[in-house]
């Protein structure tokens, strides 16, 4: 039986236009959209001392 992290889950509302171009920004780098946005927090909280790094 494999295990499993769970995760929490987040709600936001955000401009169309924002929406629209992070969700190009996700495509180029690959990604989905809840993958951009997981990374730049994460980027953001280690760099703040939030997160260890």
């Amino acid at each position: 039986m494999s295990s499993r992290i769970k995760s929490a889950q987040v709600n936001l509302r955000i401009r169309p236009e924002l929406k629209e171009a992070a969700e190009k920004a996700a495509a180029d780098d690959q990604r989905s959209l809840t993958s951009l946005v997981e990374k730049l927090l994460t980027d953001y909280a280690r760099d703040k001392g939030y997160l260890p790094k």
